[in-house]
């Protein structure tokens, strides 16, 4: 009988220390100790050719490096890996393909420095893949956005204790199955990609949450996930709405509490559990927030 499994790359298991502690001095002049964010610089190779160069936390380096091969468009599938090796003691992730990659020089040429935390890199052929993109979605109710931001309330563990993090989650309408912080949302989003790769998660029907702003490379990056729904507690960019409206990702934003913004896909929403009426003098609460 022949398995219906995705054969896996070689993967090293490379960990990263835990968060470090470091004296500080208070407004009150006492000297504290205070958590601080490691930032590590993580150089990927591609059949021994320099891609790119992240500043990550490290704490999931193989699938941050085949999430963002992924979400670059260098590899369309994870058996196009032979494998992934990274080695902290170098900062070095060397990727061997199990073909040569199509157009690979013509990738590397051609990229585009975005915003993104740490300025994130969108490499060429993406823009022209979207044109084909025309994501379907199901229907999501009120009450499941609201389940999903309580859920994630508890989770910026890394944020909570240093204020320097991204997190970002993908969400069923019932749990949070993946959730990382990183220094930049972009890394944080790849590394998600990489582990639905590995694990063989599906993005039909997912909800994917980033306390980033909506950036048109976050939604660049989710809908090559082919993840219908994007959830962020900030705000969006011309062209990260542009980019929606173009592959059907359902975009809210200013989501926190009971409060949100529905930028593109309305119709995909159930309001199944509307907030009470809001105070008259209380319109303008988007910009006090």
């Amino acid at each position: 009988m022949t398995s219906n499994k995705t054969k896996m790359p070689d993967l090293s298991r490379a960990t990263r220390p835990s968060m470090k502690n470091i004296k500080v001095i208070d407004e009150y002049d006492s000297e504290r100790e205070f958590p601080i964010t490691g930032e590590l610089p993580l150089t990927i190779y591609v059949n021994k050719q320099e891609v790119v160069t992240l500043m990550t936390l490290g704490h999931y380096p193989e699938a941050l490096v085949i999430g963002y091969l992924r979400n670059q468009g260098f590899v369309s599938k994870l058996s196009d890996l032979k494998s992934v090796q990274v080695d902290w003691e170098t900062n070095s992730a060397a990727v061997v393909t199990q073909n040569d990659i199509k157009n690979f020089d013509n990738k590397l040429t051609h990229k585009v420095v975005t915003s993104g935390c740490g300025q994130g890199t969108t490499f060429g052929g993406i823009w022209d893949d979207l044109k084909e993109k025309n994501i379907q979605s199901g229907k999501l109710k009120q009450s499941t956005i609201y389940k999903i931001l309580k859920l994630l309330h508890e989770k910026n563990e890394i944020y909570r204790l240093s204020g320097a993090v991204h997190g970002c989650a993908l969400c069923s309408s019932s749990k949070i199955i993946d959730f990382i912080e990183d220094v930049g949302r972009h890394n944080a989003v790849d590394a998600i990609a990489g582990n639905m790769w590995i694990n063989e998660i599906n993005s039909e029907n997912k909800i994917f949450y980033t306390t980033g702003r909506l950036t048109s490379e976050m939604v660049i990056k989710i809908a090559q996930m082919n993840i219908p729904y994007l959830l962020s507690r900030s705000g969006i960019t011309e062209m990260g709405y542009s980019v929606a409206k173009e592959t059907g990702v359902t975009l809210l934003g200013r989501a926190k509490g009971r409060h949100f913004l529905i930028y593109n896909g309305s119709e995909n929403i159930i309001f199944d559990e509307k907030p009470k009426q809001r105070p008259d003098n209380s319109s303008d609460i988007w910009k006090r927030r």
